[in-house]
């Protein structure tokens, strides 16, 4: 089974390479380790330890606090597959905040809802078989939203186009095998 720790790796590798306020154009522009952008989606590599991944920004963001929008500071909003040699890829989700203590985020992809539970900023399915099921129907669906509520209390609805997603999981996939 997937340690967070393990998952955690890929990501922060991530973030603490690349700063993510800007598009993911500029992000892919920055780094050294992309090795392909398929539509709304970037794929990279690390060697050491081997890692694959896809990963995306949302095109929309909207945030609420008692029902009405709020303007609010957020670190950065990625969806995340990785893939290690061997293994199956798994799914993560980062929010830019801490989720509430004992909250999940739900996860819709195209009317469909998946649960990814929580720890700090970070969210995953609960197991392997989840982050399947949650693949194959990002790879059949065009849109995912996931909506979360952050630990000062404010809901957020993050939309993230899965323009390209099966090709840069292909992709990424492949890299690491």
């Amino acid at each position: 089974m997937t340690t967070l720790f393990g998952r955690v790796a890929g990501a922060a590798l991530i973030a603490a390479t690349v700063s993510f306020a800007a598009p993911v154009t500029v992000f892919a522009q920055e780094s050294d380790n992309r090795v392909a952008v398929t539509s709304d989606w970037n794929v990279f590599t690390e060697e050491e330890p081997k890692e694959c991944w896809g990963v995306t920004v949302p095109k929309e963001t909207v945030n609420t606090r008692d029902g009405q929008p709020v303007s609010v500071r957020r670190g950065d909003i990625l969806l995340f597959v990785t893939f290690r040699p061997g293994r199956p890829g798994e799914v993560s989700f980062t929010g830019g905040y801490p989720f509430a203590n004992g909250s999940t985020v739900q996860m819709e992809v195209d009317g469909n809802a998946y649960d990814l539970f929580t720890d700090g900023e970070w969210a995953w399915p609960a197991t392997p078989e989840a982050d399947a099921q949650l693949l194959a129907a990002m790879k059949a669906g065009s849109t995912a939203v996931l909506s979360a509520r952050s630990d000062r209390g404010t809901q957020t609805k993050d939309t993230f186009s899965l323009r390209g997603f099966t090709a840069a999981m292909t992709e990424a996939e492949t890299r690491c095998q």
